[in-house]
């Protein structure tokens, strides 16, 4: 089978890319940059350029492709260019399915975003029949991702499309890097404190499987969360503490504090927080139940994913760049 991943050199894309070829499929791997090999230069991939503002770019990448892996969608950061930030994205969704429809793609696994999920109903955990309310994360991120899906669905009939939501992804490979900066930051004793929220972390591993997997079992224009464990900030801090070595967190903080500490860098301009850390009060326990059911996700302990993780940041050779 023949395979495009759209955003290779990223987390969740090069994991994507080295376990297409682990299932024996011939992957072409797009890049912006064409010297960026990302966490995956040992791999064995067709590397091809590709921009998600150029469609021919995109056309040429996935000619001959029966699928591929969107993986590289847009990610961002700046809640005051909320409406611009929109428009962009869904220029680039739009790019990216127009030039499946030319390259007769049969099938687009989209890598969405667990903010897409909204508020359960009292007495459950959130699953994917809870949609985001737009407005009400007053984030650029949360806002381009929910638009981002919705046009993607609307026009899921050609390509057929499959929707994963991925939660708080951790692991190796984290080159960049992203979420791994906690894992990273904590096994260096640099989370003195920590506040009340609750997240479902995930290895990126399981989730890449799971995308793979989501090729032939997926349903069409289905969504599914690709979760692990619903922990705590603190269960998670001391966890990777525990791996590393040091000592956890030991000051809380009330929510409310950093609540106000939030608004205050928001007041300010030209500063910027991380859209997720900004959204916190949205955080939440999720279950991933249909996954397990149709895709055969299963989520490994994150024991292992932290212990993994940091002992590919120790790498002497990312010490460096990732610091």
């Amino acid at each position: 089978m023949n395979v495009c991943v759209l955003g290779a050199t990223g987390f969740i894309g090069g994991h994507i890319a080295r376990a297409a070829v682990a299932a024996g499929w011939r992957v072409r791997a797009v890049r912006r940059n064409p010297r960026n090999t990302g966490a995956i230069s040992d791999v064995p991939v067709e590397w091809m350029t590709g921009n998600l503002i150029d469609v021919d770019s995109l056309r040429r990448a996935m000619a001959g492709c029966e699928i591929v892996f969107h993986a590289a969608a847009a990610y961002p950061q700046d809640f005051r260019h909320i409406d611009q930030e929109i428009a962009r994205a869904r220029a680039e969704m739009d790019n990216v399915l127009q030039a499946a429809r030319a390259a007769r793609v049969s099938r687009l696994i989209y890598t969405s975003s667990i903010t897409t999920i909204g508020t359960p109903p009292e007495g459950r955990l959130a699953d994917e029949r809870d949609v985001y309310r737009a407005g009400s994360a007053r984030s650029a991120y949360a806002e381009a991702k929910f638009s981002m899906e919705r046009l993607g669905l609307r026009e899921s009939r050609t390509p057929d499309l499959v929707v994963l939501l991925p939660t708080a992804v951790f692991g190796p490979g984290d080159i960049k890097p992203t979420t791994g900066v906690v894992i990273r930051d904590a096994a260096l004793g640099r989370f003195p404190i920590y506040f009340d929220a609750v997240i479902n972390a995930v290895d990126v591993r399981d989730v890449a499987r799971s995308h793979i997997a989501a090729v032939t079992q997926g349903r069409r224009a289905e969504r599914y969360i690709l979760g692990g464990h619903n922990l705590t900030i603190y269960e998670l801090l001391r966890t990777a503490c525990h791996e590393a070595g040091v000592q956890p967190p030991r000051i809380k903080l009330p929510r409310s504090l950093v609540s106000g500490f939030i608004g205050l860098t928001d007041a300010i301009p030209f500063a910027h927080l991380p859209e997720n850390f900004r959204t916190f009060h949205l955080w939440q326990p999720v279950s991933s139940n249909k996954a397990q059911g149709e895709l055969g996700h299963t989520a490994r302990s994150f024991e292992e994913t932290a212990r993994d993780t940091i002992a590919w940041f120790r790498q002497p050779e990312l010490r460096a760049a990732t610091r």
